[in-house]
């Protein structure tokens, strides 16, 4: 990293006090709110988070272990930024993006302190496409040329926020590194990775509303509470509740064109079964690697706490700039309560007033300013696109207790939760979003969207949503009395709602058939249960006796239509749901 140099000097001040990962420097006088310094003689990355007079508060994102009163503390009069361009999809990176399999091959497995690498390979060529000439007027965001990252992601270079004006040159087709300039507008060197302060927001034309889902291919949250593409929303649970798998399954199974995985204090063993999975996996849509579409950030629990915070808007930043070029990406950070836990503790160390539990009192407004950054938007530049970014970040409740301050705090900012509970978690059903409890303010924004799938979606996700409130009512009633005393539709009412639980709600995370349910499968299950339940409380009425209902035959099939092949879903449903007019036409024949 470049030093600051004022007349041929180093400008650079002194430690004055170290508290575990927040160091208090003097002699510091000029230095800004959020400027990236190296601390001592090891030069650790930190950031400055306060300035008084002439002294700084840093927060050091590497171990301070050693350092001493009096060591140096160098100025870079930079922000913490991310570089942003080729080479980013694929990679490993740590809190701060330093790249982990690089760090690796020099310094071994444990990341040893002051160790640096370019975030981005300089030496890799890239073959470069141009998508302008000399005499083209451009502007900020426009695409001057194009890389092939993967065989899955065409990454735009783009005209940098700095640059407008004439192309003056272009480079030819060819292959370059990131450091050869590939134009010149105006004077302006371009070149084919840009750098970006990752607590800053990139710009845009214009935020939309988004009216289009992102389809995660799990019918609880795709069918109940769906999540518009650039939306936000939480997954809060406690421990086991299958918060990591959950993620871990949008992730891999998405229909998004980016994915980014941010491990924020996960613990190492979870952070390596995520690594070592997305390696071997293929894009079931296109048959690549699943990392040829992915980034990685990996912050582990044995990491210093400081960099949880980084890791975040450092992922976001790299996420909007996938969104900048046209992309619908996906950015799942687990988990956000890691990163309020550190934020507790630097504001302890720098005995704050504290708010509830400890917490910081701009614990909601850090935590905003995270999810505030998702969005689909109209980028700048031409040609005219739009990219979204969605964030659904993990919450951790002590005890599975959504009023604790970070799970109240982050719903007051997302617009869909997904809240796990211990009682399904603990029955194997998987996803165990609990589906009384969990809501999702997208629903109307999407329904245009699902009527084209289905005109009927509205009706069936009301109809099957009231099954399973009916449930939640009669449950109470069946501790009290027990299931035999309860009336004939009660106990029908109650079989029906088992259907959609377990035949309808709960997957397979590991089956390659169950583990993504695309829209129209999704949709045909609802009307099979849905065509079940009018043909069954039809018949009661009727007199068919209740134990004729509960053991027909077709019952089987319902339940292993999730099982059915997505290539011939279509006939496998029609005739499910021929099998069960016919079955009731016999039952309704026998009673005469």
């Amino acid at each position: 990293m470049c030093l600051l140099k004022v007349f041929g000097l180093e400008k650079k001040g002194v430690i004055f006090r170290v508290s575990g990962p927040l160091v208090i420097a003097e002699n510091v006088k000029g230095v800004g709110v959020y400027e990236v310094v190296e601390v001592g003689e090891e030069k650790l990355i930190g950031e400055v988070i306060g300035v008084e007079q002439d002294r700084a508060v840093i927060q050091v994102y590497e171990d301070t272990t050693g350092l001493k009163v009096g060591e140096p503390v160098y100025l870079t009069g930079q922000p913490l930024s991310a570089e942003l361009g080729p080479g980013l999809i694929t990679s490993i990176f740590d809190g701060i993006q330093r790249p982990l399999p690089v760090i690796q091959e020099l310094a071994g497995i444990f990341v040893r302190k002051g160790v640096k690498a370019s975030p981005l390979p300089r030496d890799k060529k890239w073959d470069f496409k141009p998508l302008v000439k000399p005499g083209d007027k451009v502007g900020p965001g426009d695409f001057i040329g194009v890389v092939k990252e993967t065989e899955l992601i065409s990454h735009y270079i783009m005209v940098p926020l700095e640059a407008r004006g004439v192309v003056e040159w272009v480079a030819g087709e060819g292959s370059y590194t990131i450091e050869e300039p590939v134009a010149k507008i105006n004077g302006f060197e371009v070149k084919m990775y840009q750098k970006w302060p990752v607590r800053k927001p990139r710009p845009f034309k214009e935020k939309l509303d988004s009216k289009e889902p992102l389809i995660t291919g799990l019918r609880v949250i795709d069918f109940f509470f769906p999540i518009g593409k650039g939306g936000k929303a939480a997954i809060p649970g406690g421990f086991g509740t299958g918060k990591t798998v959950t993620l871990q399954g949008l992730t891999k199974r998405s229909e998004a064109d980016v994915t980014i995985y941010i491990g924020c204090g996960e613990r190492g063993n979870e952070m390596a079964d995520a690594l070592h999975s997305f390696i071997k996996l293929t894009d079931f849509r296109t048959g690549r690697p699943l990392m040829e579409r992915s980034v990685f950030i990996a912050n582990t629990s044995n990491m210093p706490v400081a960099a949880r915070e980084a890791s975040v808007f450092m992922g976001v930043t790299i996420g909007e700039y996938y969104r900048d070029m046209g992309y619908n990406v996906l950015l799942v950070a687990d988990s956000t309560s890691r990163w309020a836990e550190a934020m507790r503790e630097i504001s302890g160390r720098l005995e704050e007033l504290p708010g509830e539990e400890g917490f910081p009192a701009y614990l909601g407004s850090r935590l905003a300013s995270f999810y505030e950054r998702s969005g689909l938007v109209k980028t700048i530049g031409e040609p005219s696109r739009t990219g979204s970014l969605t964030i659904i970040g993990a919450v951790s409740p002590p005890g599975a207790d959504f009023s604790e301050p970070v799970t109240q705090a982050t719903l007051r900012v997302v617009r869909a939760l997904y809240a796990l509970d211990v009682g399904l978690a603990y029955r194997r059903h998987y996803p165990s979003i609990n589906w009384l409890t969990s809501y999702s303010l997208y629903v109307d924004h999407v329904k245009e969207w699902w009527s084209k799938q289905g005109e009927e979606y509205g009706l069936l996700r009301e109809k099957l949503m009231s099954i399973l409130q009916k449930e939640a009512e009669l449950e109470e009633l069946v501790r009290l009395v027990g299931t035999e005393a309860l009336p004939a539709e009660d106990k029908l009412t109650l079989e029906v709602a088992r259907m959609v639980r377990e035949d309808f709600l709960q997957q397979d995370a590991f089956s390659p058939v169950d583990a993504f349910s695309p829209p129209s499968k999704t949709l045909y299950m609802a009307k099979v249960i849905s065509l079940f339940h009018d043909y069954a409380f039809d018949a009661l009425k009727k007199g068919v006796g209740l134990e004729k209902i509960l053991t027909m035959k077709v019952k089987e099939k319902i339940a292993r239509m999730k099982d059915i092949p997505v290539f011939d879903y279509e006939k496998a449903f029609q005739e499910i749901m021929d099998e069960i007019k016919k079955e009731f036409e016999l039952l309704l024949q026998e009673v005469g």
